[in-house]
């Protein structure tokens, strides 16, 4: 297993392929890292959830107009971010409970992708694909990296310049808005940048598991800290760490890099419980 692995990285083309996709894997896993802070206290975690379902049926959409690699992102990232007005407004004034909502959106989206996929002659291994990563590294290019990079930039720039006023909106909605802070707008910016971060994740972690890198970590970072400021910084580097450490896991084993990356997050989660645990204890 370590002998063929260490083979592998004698390929100077599989090692940029293999550097540009942890590139992209780890400025994806900051983004979702600091806007899950957000999305989970605000108890909006389901709607990154029903983002990344309609990401699928996206992704089937681009499939069936025979777009594919990186050239899905300009039929992808329109789609999802509709989606994202569409169900950030569906909770915030709908006769409809918005967990009912999003999961209605989330069934669809899986139901038309799957039935899009089978008229276009696409096969088991498509769909799984789409739904749970790809197991090629290939599937990640340059473009992917420049968007990743871009994004997270613009995203750490946002949350430094805007912290407060995102701080506020996330405790306390109605007070913000009664000092004049536009909270509409900041819960529409985590919503368009949450779609765009999943939809660059995709093909590394799956539209059903890339909900997992804006959720663990912020779960994981509130086990052990107590501050907001502390819990964002923290999930940043939880996220990075798990994703590094399932990315090497997955390319050792040969494993697809979605579920090894949400393992990774799930077995320091569960490190991070036991942890708090102990201290409180005062063992």
């Amino acid at each position: 297993m370590f002998d063929s692995f260490i083979e592998l990285l004698k390929n100077r083309e599989i090692v940029k392929i293999i550097i540009t996709a942890l590139s992209v894997g780890v400025l994806v896993s900051v983004c979702a890292s600091l806007l899950g802070v957000s999305l989970v206290l605000k108890k909006y975690s389901m709607i990154g959830d029903g983002l990344s379902h309609v990401g699928y049926g996206a992704l089937a959409v681009s499939a069936a107009l025979g777009i594919s690699g990186s050239h899905n992102l300009e039929v992808s990232v329109p789609i999802v971010v509709a989606a994202a007005f569409f169900l950030l407004k569906l909770s915030e004034k709908s006769k409809i409970n918005s967990d009912a909502a999003v999961a209605a959106v989330s069934t669809s989206s899986i139901a038309i992708g799957t039935v899009i996929f089978s008229l276009k002659g696409g096969t088991a291994a498509d769909a799984c694909s789409s739904l749970f990563g790809s197991a090629s590294l290939i599937t990640i290019t340059e473009k992917d990296l420049i968007i990743s990079v871009v994004l997270s930039i613009v995203t750490i720039v946002l949350f430094v310049v805007f912290y407060n006023r995102i701080f506020a909106v996330t405790f306390d909605e109605d007070f913000a808005k009664a000092t004049g802070i536009k909270a509409n707008l900041y819960n529409m910016l985590i919503a368009v940048l949450t779609a765009v971060t999943i939809v660059l994740g995709m093909s590394l972690m799956g539209a059903i598991l890339i909900s997992g890198l804006i959720i663990f970590p912020t779960l994981s970072s509130m086990r052990l800290c107590g501050s907001f400021k502390r819990v964002v910084v923290f999930s940043a580097v939880i996220s990075v760490f798990c994703f590094i450490f399932g990315f090497l896991g997955a390319l050792l084993f040969n494993l697809q890099i979605g579920p090894a990356v949400i393992i990774a997050n799930l077995i320091f989660y569960l490190f991070a419980v036991g942890f708090s645990k102990i201290k409180k204890s005062g063992v």
